[in-house]
């Protein structure tokens, strides 16, 4: 549902808002949430294409790449969501598999399909795998921080009934109910992981740093979080959330790398088993 009034009693009292879904532009509705994303895209490509050369990337390459990656991210995000909520389209048309208009995207299908895509063109154009996903890396923290704020616009992605004092409530018909604002946590986490790796791109010593720090601390955040959710997708058949296991095993298997790497630096660093960065100059910085 998403016309309910929103508040924030435990701050604000009962002061609420009612934000519109969508506004229409002649015959056209456009959503906020489509709008929201789109601005955090924008965003996060404007921050990586002035930070490509640092890392030792072409503008070109960097763009390239997007315009393979970007449609086909939607369509990950669209297919890990239906694989893994199949009682939502088990009697479902061929327009409601994408109609991702109506909600039903998972940012992990996205990330996995976004992977995949620099994985094949950076071998293609042969240049560093692991410098480009260091830099989108950064870009995805700023769209998923942008972009969960489509979420409040659209009343969905909270968590469970909660009183602590920044509770978000959403009253339907005269009723209130307060919810933990998962939205809210994870855009702060991703805000925050964004302004720690940004300063870390610029002291890191290989390729692929800033990658497994990104994953330890996107992962960390979303185990932790998603354990709050109502929505999460399931492991068909079980109570295992999806994106929590996920999340936990990544956060995880990248701080063994980042422990192993940090070592091997320290006492080997012929050894390295990942690319050196590449030497930045001032100006580049």
């Amino acid at each position: 549902m998403s016309d309910g009034t929103i508040s924030f009693p435990g701050l604000f009292g009962d002061n609420g808002i009612n934000p519109p879904s969508y506004f229409s532009l002649g015959p056209l509705n456009i959503h906020w949430y489509g709008v929201i994303i789109a601005l955090g895209f924008l965003l996060a490509l404007t921050y990586c294409s002035r930070r490509a050369k640092s890392f030792g990337i072409k503008e070109d390459d960097l763009y390239d790449m997007v315009l393979w990656g970007l449609p086909l991210g939607i369509v990950g995000a669209r297919l890990y969501y239906i694989i893994f909520y199949p009682e939502m389209f088990r009697d479902a048309g061929f327009m409601d598999y994408i109609a991702v208009w109506n909600g039903g995207l998972a940012i992990y299908g996205g990330i996995i399909a976004a992977f995949l895509t620099v994985l094949v063109c950076t071998k293609l154009k042969k240049i560093s795998t692991l410098a480009v996903l260091d830099i989108v890396s950064l870009g995805f923290l700023i769209g998923q921080s942008i972009g969960r704020w489509g979420n409040f616009m659209n009343r969905e992605a909270h968590g469970c009934e909660t009183d602590l004092p920044w509770r978000m409530g959403l009253t339907y018909g005269g009723v209130t109910t307060c919810y933990h604002p998962t939205f809210l946590y994870e855009s702060l986490w991703n805000a925050l992981g964004f302004v720690l790796l940004h300063f870390l791109s610029k002291k890191r010593k290989y390729d692929g740093e800033v990658f497994l720090a990104y994953l330890a601390w996107y992962g960390l955040g979303r185990a932790m979080i998603e354990g709050l959710r109502t929505d999460s997708l399931y492991i068909p058949g079980t109570q295992i959330r999806v994106s929590q296991l996920l999340a936990a095993v990544t956060c995880l298997a990248s701080v063994i790398i980042l422990i192993v790497n940090r070592t091997v630096i320290k006492h080997r660093p012929e050894n390295l088993f990942v690319n050196k960065a590449p030497v930045k100059t001032g100006a580049e910085e």
